[in-house]
C-alpha cells in the first residue's frame, strides 16, 4: 500500500506558526511520526509539502499509482476547485486532515469546498488526526 500526504500552504510553518492552535510539532516531526505509522502498518508513504496550489495539483499527478492520499489542504480547503477537481480525479480514497478544529475559527474555515472530494474528514485532533487517517486507510484497502 502506498499512501500520498499531501500538506498545503504554511504547513512548513509547524511548530513556528499559532502554537496555541497548530502545536508545537514541526512538519519534520509531523513527517517523522507518520512515517513510523506507515512502516508499523507495512506500508510506504509519499510526503509532500508546497505552499503552491499547481505543485499539489502536479504531485496527485505524478503519484496516480498510490492507493490513497490524505490531505491537509490548508487555507486551498476553503477556495481551490483546481485541487478539489484534483483529488475527485484520483478517484481512490482520500480523506482530509486539518489540524485544528475548523468549526471553532472563524467563519469561512467552517467551509471546504475540497471535503467533497474526500471519503472523510478529520479536523481537530492535532498530529494525531494523520495517524488515524492512516489507519482508517490501512484497514480499508486490506478488505
Amino acid at each position: 500500500m502506498k499512501v500520498l500526504v499531501l500538506n498545503g500552504p504554511n504547513l512548513a510553518s509547524l511548530g513556528r506558526r499559532e502554537p496555541m492552535i497548530y502545536g508545537k510539532g514541526t512538519l519534520a516531526e509531523l513527517s517523522d511520526a507518520v512515517s513510523d505509522r506507515a512502516k508499523a502498518l507495512g506500508c510506504d508513504v509519499i510526503f509532500f509539502q508546497s505552499n503552491h496550489e499547481g505543485a499539489l495539483i502536479d504531485e496527485i499527478e505524478k503519484e496516480r499509482d498510490a492507493d490513497a492520499v490524505i490531505v491537509n489542504p490548508g487555507a486551498l480547503g476553503h477556495t481551490s476547485y483546481a485541487l478539489y477537481d484534483a483529488l475527485r480525479g484520483f478517484a481512490k480514497p482520500v480523506i482530509e486532515v486539518h489540524i485544528s478544529q475548523v468549526f471553532a475559527r472563524e467563519e469561512f474555515r467552517h467551509r471546504s469546498v475540497t471535503a467533497a472530494a474526500a471519503h472523510a474528514v478529520i479536523s481537530g485532533l492535532g498530529f494525531s488526526g494523520y495517524l488515524l487517517a492512516l489507519d482508517y486507510l490501512a484497514k480499508m484497502l486490506k478488505k
